[in-house]
């Protein structure tokens, strides 16, 4: 399943899920000394950052856009079972849970090959197999509950101007509205996204590259119900993703060589929707485009470390990976609850949560994993996106033995539904 982007929500839709916003700081009025400053306010930070709510630990949380394009462009979210136990570990998947929807079965298929591969509830014995959340309800659901996380000062919107690591702290120099202040920190944690200004500084390479592929992603609205089905569809071209959303509501996100992307983008409605009926089949009956339809990019990245001393990566300034499966915000929320139980532990035992020696244990839990899923999605794109029949032969055998071979199904359902590795405290029962 892709879950990385969507269309606008309909007004009336988004006020169903609008939450005040969070009290913000100013910035001369601040205290000057943390333990932690994370930069960068989206999901990935602000679950780090309620996470960290009881840890005795005072934390700067700083993000330099009052709305992300991510909320602009109605954003959403498969929120796989790991993620959700996360939220429910931090106190806010209650607030959250009225306006996801659950994934109920999924279903698996190569082409117009007839083995699909279908998944199911009792697969797993769990209420669902996964959700879809539209960005603004998660981010707005931890927005509220950090209001009441005393230990946490949130300053948005807030420009990090430059960053000077020293032997026992880090210095930052902040600007806001022209105001400039300079605060110390024992650690810094960068959660500022793929181009992570944080990461650059640090002189941290990557490795990586940029597929041939772009994703046109939309909301839909179906004529039938959805039953709670996500669809994940691979074709020659690439894979094509229909999630199910509140009020009946469908995401597409439908991959395609760049070139070709961009002329489905520029189809008129009419002729997209026709084009999106071929592609999408006739389950759900017509279909009707809910606000706008983008176009991103899809990119493989990996940080060669995602530790060193005073610094700390997470989300997709560590890491991004190719949209099939649905995996990129739900490793950077599981980063973020391993960052938190890291840095609980040594404070608790008395170490200085900046040293090298305590951050080690998070790069090495959380980089080894996410390489297997980034391995894991790229494998499936570059296997199921051609035509070439000796893969073509290999990938109807797997699908064969996903269908028949129970131990093998229930594996690759526990990878993509975030319960294979090591799991957070905060996601323990």
């Amino acid at each position: 399943m892709t879950m990385e982007t969507a269309a606008t929500l309909p007004a009336a839709q988004q006020s169903q899920t609008h939450q005040p916003e969070p009290q913000l700081s100013a910035l001369k009025h601040q205290q000057t000394d943390y333990d932690l400053v994370i930069v960068g306010g989206g999901i990935v930070g602000l679950t780090l950052a309620c996470a960290l709510q009881n840890s005795g630990l005072q934390i700067a949380l700083i993000e330099a856009k009052v709305e992300s394009a991510a909320v602009t462009r109605g954003q959403a979210y498969h929120i796989n079972l790991l993620a959700s136990r996360i939220f429910q570990g931090i106190g806010v998947w209650e607030q959250m849970r009225p306006a996801v929807n659950p994934i109920e079965q999924i279903h698996l298929s190569d082409a117009n090959h007839p083995g699909i591969v279908r998944f199911f509830l009792h697969d797993l014995k769990t209420n669902a197999l996964g959700y879809v959340a539209e960005h603004r309800v998660v981010l707005q659901a931890l927005q509220n509950h950090l209001q009441h996380c005393p230990n946490v000062t949130y300053w948005c919107p807030v420009e990090v101007v430059t960053t000077e690591v020293q032997t026992d702290r880090v210095e930052l120099e902040l600007n806001q509205d022209g105001t400039t202040r300079r605060i110390h920190s024992r650690l810094l944690v960068a959660a500022d996204g793929a181009r992570s200004p944080i990461r650059q500084r640090a002189g941290i390479p990557t490795y990586g590259w940029q597929y041939w592929q772009s994703c046109v992603v939309a909301f839909i609205q179906p004529e039938k119900p959805h039953n709670n089905i996500a669809y994940e569809r691979f074709q020659a071209d690439g894979p094509f993703a229909i999630l199910p959303l509140p009020d009946n509501l469908c995401r597409i996100v439908w991959t395609a060589p760049k070139a070709e992307a961009e002329a489905i983008l520029a189809l008129n409605e009419t002729d997209f929707l026709a084009k999106l009926k071929r592609r999408y089949g006739d389950q759900m009956g017509n279909l009707s485009l809910v606000g706008q339809r983008y176009l991103f990019p899809v990119q493989l990245m990996q940080s060669r470390r995602y530790v060193q001393p005073r610094l700390a990566l997470m989300g997709d300034a560590a890491h991004c990976c190719h949209p099939v499966g649905g995996q990129g915000v739900n490793l950077g929320i599981r980063d973020a609850a391993a960052l938190a139980q890291v840095l609980v532990t040594a404070h608790q035992q008395g170490q200085d949560i900046g040293e090298l020696a305590v951050l080690q244990e998070y790069g090495r839990w959380r980089s080894l994993e996410n390489l297997i899923i980034l391995g894991f999605t790229d494998f499936l794109n570059r296997t199921f996106s051609n035509t070439f029949l000796p893969l073509v032969v290999l990938r109807r055998l797997g699908l064969w033995g996903l269908r028949h071979i129970r131990p093998l199904k229930i594996t690759a359902l526990k990878l993509m539904t975030g319960l294979s590795g090591r799991t957070p405290d905060l996601a323990k029962d």
